[in-house]
């Protein structure tokens, strides 16, 4: 059966397809499933920030296959692993975990490089071109992180 990780962030449109991305390129499909989701509804249906895609296309990948959904409830059942953006994602997922065992399946993504430290992904959507490509690296060292433990 296939590991499943779902990469969480508020809109679906910046961080978390970046991180979907990413891992995606460095894992076996036959083996891992990745997938992205937000908090939010308002980009349900719609391409990632173009900006995203942009980084990523500078770095090899193609997020142009994603569309904008909502994180649910069933996301619990149908994921290992919930790899969230920052606090507010955090808190926002873990109001409709329903027992221990799915509030241990959400995790920042930064504390694959810095344990305990809560530390969050800045959005970038407010942000010049850099923060992209600042968030891109910190998502591609925790996705490194990641592999190693998948």
């Amino acid at each position: 059966m296939k590991t499943r990780v779902l990469m969480v962030c508020l809109g679906n449109i910046c961080r978390s397809p970046l991180a979907e991305g990413i891992l995606k390129s460095k894992v076996n499909s036959e083996e891992i499933y990745v997938d992205s989701a937000g908090t939010g509804s308002w980009h349900v249906g719609q391409l990632p920030d173009s900006r995203s895609i942009e980084i990523a296309k500078v770095h090899g990948l193609d997020l142009t296959n994603q569309r904008g959904r909502q994180f649910t409830q069933k996301d619990f059942l149908d994921f290992d692993f919930i790899f969230v953006m920052d606090n507010s994602n955090k808190a926002d997922v873990l109001q409709l975990a329903q027992n221990e065992s799915e509030v241990k399946k959400v995790q920042l993504i930064l504390d694959e490089l810095f344990p305990y430290e809560n530390v969050d992904v800045p959005d970038p959507y407010y942000g010049g071109e850099q923060g992209f490509e600042s968030v891109y690296q910190m998502l591609d060292k925790a996705c490194n992180e990641i592999v190693k433990r998948l």
